[in-house]
C-alpha cells in the first residue's frame, strides 16, 4: 500500500541498503522508494491463512512460500515489490536471500487503497516476469478470488471464484482448497 514517496532518486543497490535498515518497508519503482501503509484485519488474515495453506500444500517439494517481507525483483523494469504471498519454485531463487526473481504464484490481497493499482500497473509489471504463471487478486469485502492464468500462447485468462464455487483452484502450483478456509476468520462489513 503506497503511503509515501521519497523525493530523492536513488539506485536499486542504495534502495536495498536504505530497506535493509528501514523499520518500515518500501516499494522501489524506477529509482524511487514508496513507503507502505498497514493493513486490514481481513487482509492479514487472508494473507496469512493462504501462506498457511500453501505452506501446507508444497511442505517436502522445490517450492518456497513467502508473505509479505519478500521482496519480487522485476529486472526488465527496475522494481521491487513486496507481494502478500509469492511461490518459487525456482532453484535460482535459492542464490538470494532478499529477494525472489523467478515466482510462478504472485498474490496481492485488495484494499481500497492499492486495488486499482493491483489491477493495473502493478499487474501488468508482473507481466514481464517469466515465470510467472498466475497473478491472484483477493477481495476481503466479500468470497471472490480472480485467477489470471498465462496461457500456452502466453495470453492472460481470468478463472473467478465466489463463495458459491465453494472452492478456488490455483493451476501453477495443483493446489485446491475451500472458499471457507481461505476466509476463515474474516468479518466482513
Amino acid at each position: 500500500m503506497v503511503a509515501f514517496q521519497q523525493e530523492d532518486y536513488i539506485t536499486p543497490q542504495e534502495y536495498l541498503q536504505l530497506e535493509e535498515k528501514s523499520d518500515v518497508k518500501h516499494e522501489y519503482i524506477d529509482g524511487y522508494a514508496y513507503a507502505m501503509a498497514g493493513a486490514s484485519d481481513a487482509h492479514v488474515t487472508v494473507s496469512g491463512n493462504l501462506f498457511t495453506l500453501l505452506r501446507s500444500h508444497v511442505r517436502g517439494s522445490s517450492c518456497r512460500v513467502f508473505i509479505s517481507d519478500m521482496k519480487a525483483r522485476i529486472e526488465k523494469l527496475n522494481r521491487y515489490y513486496y507481494p502478500d504471498v509469492m511461490v518459487t519454485c525456482d532453484e535460482r531463487d535459492k542464490e538470494n536471500a532478499v529477494e525472489k526473481k523467478f515466482p510462478c504464484l504472485i498474490v496481492e490481497v485488495l484494499s481500497d487503497s492499492t486495488e486499482a493499482f493491483d489491477r493495473g500497473d502493478k499487474f501488468a509489471d508482473y507481466q514481464q516476469l517469466e515465470t510467472l504463471q498466475e497473478y491472484v487478486l483477493i477481495n476481503v469485502k466479500r468470497q471472490r478470488v480472480e485467477c489470471f492464468r498465462r496461457n500456452n500462447e502466453g495470453l492472460w485468462v481470468l478463472q473467478s471464484y465466489t463463495s458459491e464455487d465453494n472452492f478456488f483452484q490455483l493451476q501453477s502450483l495443483n493446489f485446491q482448497m475451500e472458499m471457507s478456509a481461505l476466509y476463515e476468520d474474516v468479518l466482513f462489513a
